[in-house]
């Protein structure tokens, strides 16, 4: 098998290495796509970002893990670069997954999952185990009988009427100010992120703020999340949980400010076959602060 180790180049930090993209007309409309560079021969992968992510998001994680896998990662539609084209609730985000994954691959793939990718992930996964080969889900946004502080701001952010006034007041903020704020809610400690993953993260929140489509996705996606927390158990995200027979890893950060982690043991218990990892030091986002940890946690999952 031809190595691919040498795409990442080792001087180049893996954050700022973009994967080629390309337009894949799925659910209605062309999602963006990235692939990143990998031999054809090995496994698929999809990598499913959270509310307000991109495919951006699996860069660096991707690019460790294309000696294992082959993978790709969409922008989800109403976030990155992919325009809305209707609900952008966690049901419609696993009815987009099966029809990406249905079309791109013949063989069952190694899914990523964040925040509220995360619980489309374990919708897709629950709904057609087929198409799915592992899970791997950092700070999956699984109901929660105990809500953070910051996530009563996406439940005002689902309240009818209160909504969009949270989002047009919160858009007149200062932009440093609006990026300071998101850096503290997302990552575990900001001033350790490598100069490259803060200007990254800089950039695209810039450039969602010209996207006319924004304000719907997001108060649609946190609709969505504030439902599911809603719906009764024995429909809810955890009896899909239950159901999911694929090796699971469970990723959770112990400075997460909008998925409490302490829900890590409720959901080691509840999917059958799983495995945790627990980065102390870690936000919401781990596969953006400690890929190494967990491209060897997935590593030893599948191996």
């Amino acid at each position: 098998m031809e190595s691919y180790g040498a795409v990442t180049g080792a001087d180049v930090p893996l954050a700022t290495q973009e994967w080629p993209a390309r337009q894949v007309p799925v659910a209605g409309v062309d999602l963006l796509v990235r692939d990143v560079p990998a031999a054809a021969e090995l496994p698929p992968a999809l990598y499913v970002h959270g509310l307000g992510g991109s495919s951006l998001n699996w860069t660096a994680l991707g690019l460790l893990l294309n000696d294992t896998v082959r993978g790709i990662a969409p922008d989800l539609p109403g976030f990155g670069r992919t325009p809305l084209a209707g609900p952008a609730g966690i049901s419609e985000q696993a009815d987009v997954l099966v029809e990406l994954l249905e079309g791109q691959f013949d063989q069952p793939a190694h899914v990523f999952g964040n925040s509220m990718g995360g619980a489309a992930s374990v919708a897709l996964a629950a709904r057609r185990p087929d198409l799915v080969a592992s899970l791997t889900l950092v700070s999956p946004a699984l109901p929660h009988p105990r809500m953070s502080a910051s996530a009563l701001w996406f439940a005002a952010l689902a309240t009818p009427r209160l909504g969009p006034v949270v989002l047009q007041r919160t858009q007149r903020l200062p932009f440093d100010r609006r990026f300071q704020a998101s850096l503290s809610m997302v990552f575990g400690d900001p001033l350790t992120l490598p100069p490259e993953v803060r200007a990254n993260y800089e950039a695209e929140l810039h450039r969602r703020d010209t996207d006319p489509w924004n304000m719907q996705a997001t108060t649609d996606a946190a609709k969505s999340i504030l439902r599911s927390s809603l719906t009764p158990p024995r429909r809810s995200l955890w009896a899909d949980a239950a159901s999911v027979k694929c090796p699971v890893l469970l990723v959770y950060g112990g400075r997460d400010r909008l998925v409490d982690a302490r829900i890590r043991t409720k959901a080691q218990r509840t999917f059958p076959d799983a495995r945790l990892l627990y980065l102390p030091k870690s936000g919401h986002v781990a596969q953006m602060e400690h890929p190494e940890q967990v491209a060897a946690a997935f590593r030893d999952l599948i191996a």
